[in-house]
């Protein structure tokens, strides 16, 4: 079977039938990926079969867990990105979404400016900020349907982190590994206080592998009080 072809099988398996374009588009990814990470520190995974799930499908599993309505003609906002996932995935698998991505990087921007061009990808723009400072811009402020966030941090910094760029109605939905009751649980009360609703998450295995993970839902209620986010560190620091 051809590196295709195990793409392409793979999130049959999940529920999504790539396109010749979107195989085509995904192969480009691993490849720019696993060149630019020999000179940059991007990633540790580089194996084909390991970037395929463990990035690739890890960052789909928003549309075949939750739907691709979370997505449709929606604003996105990927907070941390690093090298891209899950933002330029989601982007690749519906085109129709308008994606901001946010990195305190410049050199990591850099390299997702050059994939995207690469990827014939339109409707992407790139904010060199740290989250903290993002969350007070009032471009960005409270504008986006959906936040989203992927190995960034523990849940409670995280809504402070995302939250803030949420408009109400909206939703923030973190990337977590294995099972987070408990991370859900200590995050009710920075939720709360930062307009969110009551952490929701859905466990899945990833398909094909025994690979436990979870997509934690927070809706945005009301307004983000002024105070938040904190300044740059505090977050980190000292967690709601």
């Amino acid at each position: 079977m051809t590196q295709q072809e195990l793409l392409y099988q793979t999130f049959h398996q999940a529920g999504i039938d790539l396109t010749d374009k979107q195989v085509e588009q995904l192969m480009l990814y691993d490849r720019e990926l696993v060149r630019v990470n020999e000179v940059m520190n991007l990633t540790a995974v580089t194996e084909f079969e390991d970037v395929l799930t463990k990035h690739f499908l890890d960052s789909a599993s928003l549309l075949f867990c939750l739907g691709r309505d979370r997505l449709a003609d929606r604003t996105v906002i990927d907070v941390g990105s690093g090298a891209g996932f899950p933002g330029v995935v989601l982007k690749i698998l519906e085109p129709s979404l308008q994606l901001t991505i946010l990195d305190s990087l410049q050199k990591r921007l850099s390299f997702l400016t050059d994939l995207t061009a690469q990827l014939g990808i339109s409707g992407v723009r790139m904010i060199h900020a740290r989250a903290e400072d993002g969350g007070r811009d009032p471009q960005l402020r409270e504008t986006f349907d959906l936040a989203v966030a992927r190995a960034v941090a523990q849940l409670p910094v995280l809504c402070e982190y995302c939250l803030p760029f949420v408009r109400i109605g909206g939703e923030f939905i973190a990337y977590k590994a294995g099972n987070v009751e408990e991370e859900c649980a200590g995050s009710m009360r920075a939720s709360r206080m930062l307009g969110g609703s009551r952490p929701s998450a859905t466990p899945f295995v990833l398909p094909g592998t025994d690979l436990g993970r979870s997509l934690v839902v927070i809706r945005k209620n009301k307004e983000t009080p002024p105070l938040y986010p904190r300044k740059a560190g505090l977050p980190s620091r000292r967690p709601l």
